[in-house]
């Protein structure tokens, strides 16, 4: 599906989408006695009753102006070494670079590759493996990076790959050494039509980008949120977030800023169609889907 905002054309490349993380793993909070009363509207569509796994999208979003052609996030990729989950791990199957070229798009014509954050599913495919050499996927793009995200991450490696799943090594520090990495201030403006947004919490640097052409305005949320059942409990942080406190803090003032708003949010989880609005639902929050209008 391909939405416009304004003169902004956008369009999903899905790597995979089904159940993927067990409820209560990826949100600890989220115990079977804590969904019991969220099952009939969760099940099946955004939590596998039969697995209790939550299903998840992975996916990247294209951004298409007159000017550029921009990625925003890039995946698991293949060929990588993962410990964290294991179906991620040296998978060879997956076809994103087929999916991105089924939208229009080559990796040549890739003018920016700009990551929410630096956790492994949203950094895979900025390399692939070509003569056993990790490589920039995107031969013409300048790859953007919130300072603050990188500058956390580059420290933290230097302790060793296990602490960020080997990401860095494989799929950052190549870019950089390359010298396509662009850092920027985490309320950067690329232009006057996409703005970065600060969102901090689940990583150090998390951000969101906005978009705002033609009187039309759209948010891209990163992992400020995983799933709906977030919306009705904004207070349950993914157990990978930095800081499950600030975490939380962000998550509910990002769906306190979009609530009631005409700005279509677009996750980087949710089951497709992925995108919608952010209402309010007594203390909390719900999301309506865009295909619900």
């Amino acid at each position: 599906m391909t939405r416009y905002i304004g003169a902004i054309r956008i369009d999903r490349v899905i790597e995979e989408e089904g159940p993927d993380f067990i409820a209560s793993r990826l949100l600890p909070d989220a115990t079977p006695a804590a969904l019991d009363p969220h099952r009939h509207w969760l099940e099946p569509r955004f939590l596998d009753p039969a697995a209790q796994k939550l299903v998840l999208t992975m996916q990247s979003y294209v951004l298409r102006t007159p000017q550029h052609t921009i990625l925003v996030d890039t995946c698991v990729g293949n060929d990588k070494a993962r410990r964290f989950h294991a179906p991620w791990s040296m998978r060879t199957h997956t076809t994103w670079l087929d999916r991105l070229s089924d939208v229009g798009v080559q990796v040549e014509e890739v003018d920016y590759v700009m990551c929410t954050h630096l956790h492994a599913d949203h950094v895979g495919w900025n390399t692939r493996l070509v003569n056993g050499r990790w490589v920039p996927t995107f031969p013409n793009a300048r790859y953007v990076f919130s300072k603050a995200e990188w500058s956390y991450w580059e420290e933290l490696n230097k302790k060793g790959a296990k602490y960020s799943d080997g990401c860095i090594n494989d799929s950052v520090l190549p870019v950089v050494e390359a010298g396509r990495a662009v850092l920027v201030e985490s309320d950067h403006a690329f232009n006057n039509e996409i703005y970065f947004e600060s969102t901090a919490g689940h990583t150090p640097g998390h951000i969101a980008i906005k978009l705002v052409s033609g009187g039309k305005s759209g948010v891209l949320s990163g992992d400020v949120i995983h799933s709906p059942i977030q919306c009705a409990h904004p207070e349950w942080s993914a157990v990978g977030c930095f800081d499950q406190e600030m975490s939380r803090q962000t998550r509910r003032a990002f769906l306190e800023r979009y609530c009631e708003t005409d700005t279509l949010v677009m996750t980087a989880h949710f089951p497709s169609p992925s995108a919608g609005y952010v209402e309010r639902a007594g203390n909390a929050f719900q999301f309506r889907f865009e295909e619900e209008e």
